[in-house]
């Protein structure tokens, strides 16, 4: 595994990181996570990404993750990374959703039960909301910090003027935010032209998630859609028509790449995220240990040539998902 420095921080993070966002909650295998979180720790994977709303149901992630934890490697709590996130629908009423200190205080004191863990190294406000006064959202964070329930703050899904004020407050009241997580990928380059240079200006790490584009930069929907796939899913968050004969054209040229670097495409995808030094670390989500491996595999490979970064960008074309 390659570590690197999250943003000026002293704080390394894994350059693969492994989120729970799916696969982790109580519909899920719960034999077959454990296995994901303790090959992903064996083999180097330090830090494990969660928020409280994976699951389903919402808190089960958590919940299953604290019992691999307490089971298979509590002993190993200071090598280890562990964030977790509020911001989104959590339960019922006023107080379950957005970004209140009530509500973060609240959700923050929920997860470390679930996980049996008595900090975070991580808590992230998981978005902007627009009802919430960003001061009062910072402060929560600040104070969380100070109360020792957390060793660093960060930042999710902030557009990137709100981002600017949120972390000018947070360096005012010496609590930067260490790192900032974002949907990035071949199909979602945002990041480089709005967030970047706005991470590298306060001197913030950031964390890519979505780096395969749901499953879509892989080999998976090369000869359509499969029934176990995201996109076949009802519920999913991918869409069968946002799998274009168009987009999974371009993939497949992508993949001809991939194989001439002797990297599958979903090795090659999460290494081009990588690519840029501003990037810390990619999250991964993974069905199970082979799709773990896979996705660890494209560190055997990280470097691109000027031609593959050319004939690439070609290929993509501005085009988005």
């Amino acid at each position: 595994m390659e570590y690197a420095f999250c943003g000026t921080s002293g704080l390394q993070l894994p350059r693969i990181s492994l989120g729970l966002w799916h696969n982790f909650g109580y519909t899920d295998d719960f034999e077959e996570a454990r296995n994901m979180i303790v090959h992903a720790f064996d083999q180097g994977v330090t830090h494990f990404d969660i928020a409280n709303n994976y699951g389903p149901p919402p808190g089960s992630a958590e919940s299953n993750f604290g019992k691999i934890l307490k089971e298979n490697l509590a002993s190993h709590r200071d090598e280890m990374i562990i964030s977790s996130k509020a911001g989104y629908l959590m339960w019922d009423g006023p107080y379950g959703n957005g970004s209140s200190r009530k509500y973060l205080m609240a959700s923050l004191n929920q997860s470390l039960k679930r996980t049996g863990l008595e900090y975070f190294d991580i808590f992230y406000s998981h978005r902007y909301d627009s009802t919430t006064p960003i001061e009062e959202t910072m402060q929560a964070l600040i104070d969380i910090v100070k109360q020792g329930k957390a060793l660093y703050v960060g930042l999710s899904n902030y557009p990137a003027d709100k981002a600017r004020e949120a972390m000018v407050y947070l360096n005012a009241q010496h609590v930067p935010s260490l790192i900032y997580q974002g949907k990035y990928s071949m199909f979602n380059r945002q990041p480089e032209e709005e967030i970047l240079p706005v991470t590298s200006e306060f001197g913030s790490g950031f964390i890519a998630f979505s780096p395969l584009a749901q499953g879509v930069l892989t080999d998976k929907y090369l000869n359509g859609i499969p029934d176990q796939s995201r996109a076949a899913d009802p519920t999913g968050f991918l869409r069968k028509e946002q799998v274009t004969e168009e987009l999974v054209a371009k993939v497949r040229k992508l993949n001809e790449i991939a194989r001439d670097r002797g990297q599958t495409m979903a090795e090659m995808a999460v290494a081009w995220t990588l690519r840029d030094e501003r990037v810390t670390s990619v999250i991964v989500g993974t069905r199970n240990v082979k799709q773990l491996q896979d996705n660890l595999g494209s560190l055997n490979n990280l470097r691109f040539t000027s031609e593959e970064l050319a004939l690439i960008d070609n290929i993509l074309g501005g085009a988005t998902l």
